[in-house]
């Protein structure tokens, strides 16, 4: 074991790792679904993410803990990132993909986004578009991690979480991160747990700054996808 030692963690340190998240699901669920909502989402999270990192230093702790070098540690975050982008689109050209999906199912399929989508520069213009990017890559991704990967697992092992080392495999953690991680993308489970199980791997191997890593570069080439082909129904 590896932290604070035996010590309940402080409060500030709970409240840090999870204010960014809660903060950025308050904020989805009271603003608008426009693009000018979710800019004024990302700059809300961006900001609660900033103030965790100067009240608390217990959640960003595995940074320091990667398993590997540097370099080593940012080429796997490159190779998962890219493989979780292209796993993540790939199936939405097979038809079956979706018949046959979960929600599919069970009646509860999302309608395909409708034209013109609320992020197509032509409706909202070209800086709330690229707000939407960066939001997407540079916020909810990180905070995301931080919260999944560099929480939430280690508080499903043990209430003192800043004390257990995130390179210890817990399959019953590992199965509920990755559930819970799966349900918040409703609209894409299967494709939600493929990624969290990508990014929860790399964390406990590499760290959670690979994680991060693998997070933002696959945000980022999904978000230019989605620019580059009008396929605002990723968003």
């Amino acid at each position: 074991m590896s932290g604070s030692g035996t010590g309940a963690p402080r409060a500030a340190d709970t409240v840090a790792a999870v204010l960014p998240y809660v903060v950025w699901m308050a904020a989805m669920s009271f603003l608008p679904a426009t693009a000018g909502g979710y800019a004024v989402r990302a700059a809300a999270a961006a900001a609660a993410l900033a103030l965790a990192s100067v009240a608390s230093r217990a959640p960003f702790r595995p940074w320091r803990h990667a398993s590997s070098s540097a370099l080593d540690s940012v080429l796997w975050g490159l190779l998962v990132g890219a493989a979780v982008c292209f796993l993540w689109i790939w199936p939405e050209r097979f038809q079956w993909y979706r018949e046959f999906s979960v929600l599919s199912v069970l009646g509860l399929q999302d309608a395909p986004a409708a034209a013109p989508s609320p992020y197509d520069p032509a409706t909202c213009g070209w800086p709330l578009t690229l707000a939407r990017v960066a939001g997407s890559a540079f916020v909810i991704a990180p905070i995301e991690e931080l919260f999944f990967r560099s929480f939430l697992y280690r508080w499903l092992q043990k209430g003192r979480w800043p004390s257990v080392d995130l390179s210890r495999f817990d399959f019953s953690a590992f199965a509920w991160m990755v559930g819970l991680f799966a349900l918040e993308h409703h609209t894409r489970i299967a494709a939600g747990a493929m990624a969290g199980v990508a990014y929860g791997l790399l964390a406990v191997r590499k760290g959670v700054g690979a994680a991060v890593l693998a997070h933002v570069v696959t945000n980022l080439a999904l978000g230019l996808y989605v620019v580059r082909t009008g396929e605002w129904g990723f968003w």
